[in-house]
């Protein structure tokens, strides 16, 4: 089942964000094919700046992406501020490249 992943930051993190984003994305780059989708959250404004993060991920239960979710390096260091998961549906639209 897909789920998706809302990640808030917490304010004024944006420098722990950018000094955690290199285990960020192996950590992404880890899980392979089951992340289907992921990227930034923008802020307001033509060149807005990352306020979170969204991830599509393919997993066996709600439990599965909790746990992927409070694995993420982002989160241990503490950048969000809160994070939700939903059950996702894939309506339209193809995935996107690699990341």
């Amino acid at each position: 089942m897909l789920y998706a992943i809302f990640c808030y930051d917490k304010p004024n993190s944006l420098n722990l964000r950018q000094a955690t984003r290199p285990k960020h994305l192996d950590y992404l780059r880890e899980a392979r094919e089951r992340v289907k989708l992921a990227g930034p959250l923008l802020g307001p404004g033509e060149e807005g700046s990352p306020i979170g993060s969204l991830i599509v991920i393919d997993a066996a239960s709600e439990a599965a992406v909790q746990l992927f979710a409070n694995n993420d390096p982002y989160a241990t260091a503490d950048l969000f501020e809160r994070v939700e998961i939903h059950p996702w549906f894939r309506g339209m639209g193809a995935w996107g490249a690699d990341i």
